[in-house]
């Protein structure tokens, strides 16, 4: 065999034997066993849209909550201190 050859031949053949070994030790100590098909681990798409839907609405929540808190402290950032003052004497007297 010429030993150039043997260079892709190492390279090509190591792969699939590498993926086989994996699989099969994830096979042996119970690991979930992936297949090409099923990267989601076996969520319909349906539910996977179901989920995402529900993490979208989760976070744009999350953000207008944040975007509020931002002004808030935009506004007592640039605000003059004095009319921060007489704001917080108020809402301590209520």
């Amino acid at each position: 065999m010429d030993w150039p050859l043997l260079i892709p031949l190492a390279a090509i053949t190591l792969g699939p034997l590498s993926w086989v070994a994996n699989t099969w030790i994830r096979a042996r100590h119970g690991y979930p066993v992936e297949n090409i098909m099923s990267k989601h681990g076996g969520v319909s798409e349906a539910r996977r849209f179901e989920l995402l839907i529900g993490e979208n609405t989760k976070l744009n929540g999350q953000v207008s909550r944040l975007e509020e808190r931002i002004a808030v402290l935009e506004r007592i950032a640039t605000d003059p201190a004095e009319r921060t003052a007489r704001e917080i004497e108020a809402l301590r007297g209520r």
